[in-house]
């Protein structure tokens, strides 16, 4: 299946292909494609992050602290 690619995409995906870096433009566009789907998982766990927090679903930093150092035998903070 082929693709007629805006001038500007296709310049940038020789260039990729000169550096040796990629073998064959179907390699650039699978890197690209697992870069975004990366991406939006990432924006994904931020996303259930803040509605964590919004939802009143975390631990204060002092709780959590007190805990790993209780957990590890590390004495409090002075």
């Amino acid at each position: 299946m082929g693709y007629i690619l805006p001038a500007d995409i296709d310049q940038s995906i020789q260039s990729l292909l000169a550096t040796g870096r990629y073998a064959s433009e179907e390699e650039v566009l699978r890197d690209a494609l697992s870069v975004l789907k990366k991406r939006d998982e990432d924006v994904a766990a931020i996303q259930a992050g803040i509605d964590d927090i919004q939802a009143g679903r975390y631990r204060s930093f002092a709780e959590c602290d007190a805990d790993f150092r209780a957990r590890h035998q590390i004495a409090p903070d002075a």
